[in-house]
């Protein structure tokens, strides 16, 4: 039989603002009426699309500061 220990301390959580980062595609994608329009166009795209196209970038890098900055 083992026999299971248990530590006294609980586990510490790491709370940290940069998570906070993570709030902003979702705001910028949260209100359509604000980006719902066909002009500015880039490249022939409606700035509909482009702008979505945009925030996955900006999401994407978004995750790797946080992911960075929490992996410390």
């Amino acid at each position: 039989m083992a026999i299971e220990t248990r530590s006294t301390t609980s586990p510490t959580r790491r709370r940290s603002r940069w998570v906070l980062l993570l709030v902003l595609p979702y705001l910028g994608l949260c209100f359509p009426q604000i980006y719902a329009r066909s002009t500015p166009a880039l490249w022939g795209f409606p700035f509909f699309y482009w702008y979505q196209f945009a925030w996955v970038i900006a999401a994407s890098i978004l995750l790797a500061v946080v992911y960075k900055k929490l992996k410390n």
